[in-house]
């Protein structure tokens, strides 16, 4: 049982372990557009099929890329896999900087079913052009393509041929792809079939054409500033399958560009000049006494506040006028005047105490429907909401209170 147990973590543990390929070799032109597809194709037969029958092998497979001995790629390189039931790309446009220098690239796919690897390198031999760099080159951004499906060969072939048919050059390179993400642009929205938007920069060797310069007429900018579309006259040859937006084109040509030359510091052995041993300061240093700073930081601020302290005090507990000299400094016949005033209000309360009212419905004797009984009214002054009657009599009359009323004269 051991023995078994032992076999089935081995290979377990044989079975996670990836596979390695052959390196392979490309050998892209500097300043030319790259692109190497990695095909899950090629990877499907490195992993086990699916164990029931009847179900094609469509495991979902991503792919991890980096420059051997660091953990990304290199600048000049991009990659892109949409989903993972979808091919990846690795695009770009090398630099003469790279010319000469083996680029190894370690390309790892990954089964996410199975959980399995399998990894070979992409070795990139980047080799010097005679047409590097073509001294004319346009930009062109494409409304209606995301960068893979701008990447395929047939799709890139028929932008390249609409190009050519516009500028007649001799020679028509694609220099570089950029998502327009990549250039500050918006996800787009899932609807409406909308896409992200692609640059596309392509050199030729002749001078721009007529009908690309169109768009740097004063009509063309000023209709571009208010957000319109510019009127291009070889716009018909891209409409029928790419959107271009002629207000972002660009054209550069590199014979009028002035060179930029940054001088950078010598970057020197990277080991710091010598400055001699460490010298930590001695024992006999001399301790600080920090009362005189402790008195400052405490007892100036109290001693401030204590006399804001008596001073507000004296303020509003000492300096009150009272009644007595509120009276003193108030003219006689005001006082006068102001007594009549309470003595005729002590007088009008005290006389409607003892005038005759009439008493209020509630005060009125009233029938006990449980005894039979006839209730004396409640007092006012000892008059209790959880104690109302229930019903109020109006048969006994002899027991009700006669509310005085004024007889006519004569």
């Amino acid at each position: 049982l051991l023995t078994s147990t032992v076999f089935e973590i081995s290979v377990a543990v044989v079975t996670i372990l990836s596979r390695s390929h052959a390196d392979r070799n490309v050998y892209p032109s500097a300043g030319v557009l790259f692109v190497h597809v990695l095909e899950r194709e090629y990877f499907k037969g490195e992993f086990p099929p699916y164990p029931k029958s009847g179900d094609a092998s469509n495991d979902p497979i991503t792919f991890n890329t980096n420059l051997m001995g660091y953990p990304d790629r290199p600048g000049w390189l991009r990659y892109i896999q949409r989903t993972q039931h979808s091919d990846g790309v690795l695009y770009g446009s090398p630099t003469a900087e790279h010319v000469g220098k083996p680029t190894v690239i370690e390309i790892t796919a990954y089964n996410r079913r199975t959980f399995e690897t399998a990894r070979h390198n992409l070795v990139i031999n980047i080799m010097a052009t005679e047409e590097f760099p073509l001294p004319y080159q346009a930009e062109f951004y494409i409304k209606n393509m995301n960068v893979e499906e701008m990447l395929a060969s047939e799709v890139l072939g028929d932008f390249l041929g609409a190009v050519k048919n516009v500028w007649q050059p001799e020679r028509l390179n694609a220099i570089n792809i950029t998502s327009a993400l990549d250039r500050g642009g918006r996800v787009p929205l899932p609807i409406n079939n909308l896409k992200e938007g692609v640059y596309v920069m392509v050199g030729a060797d002749v001078p721009f054409s007529s009908c690309l310069r169109e768009v740097e007429s004063p009509h063309n900018q000023l209709r571009c500033s208010q957000e319109m579309e510019p009127a291009i006259s070889c716009d018909k040859k891209f409409r029928t399958q790419f959107h271009i937006d002629w207000c972002k084109i660009s054209l550069v040509d590199i014979n009028k560009v002035v060179p930029v030359y940054i001088t950078r510091p010598d970057p020197g052995t990277g080991i710091l000049p010598e400055f001699g041993e460490y010298n930590p300061p001695s024992e006999s240093l001399k301790s600080r006494n920090y009362f005189s700073d402790f008195l400052v930081t405490l007892a100036v601020p109290s001693a401030v506040a204590l006399v804001l302290f008596f001073i507000i005090g004296y303020t509003m507990c000492c300096r009150r006028e009272g009644v007595e000299k509120r009276n003193m400094q108030t003219p006689d016949i005001q006082l006068v005047h102001h007594s009549s005033i309470q003595k005729s209000t002590k007088e009008l309360r005290s006389m409607s105490k003892n005038r005759e009212i009439s008493w209020p419905l509630s005060t009125l004797p009233v029938f006990n429907p449980v005894s039979g009984e006839v209730v004396p009214p409640i007092h006012p002054d000892n008059y209790e909401t959880t104690s109302m009657p229930l019903m109020q009599t109006q048969a006994n009359l002899q027991n009700q209170i006669t509310i005085p009323q004024q007889r006519p004269s004569g």
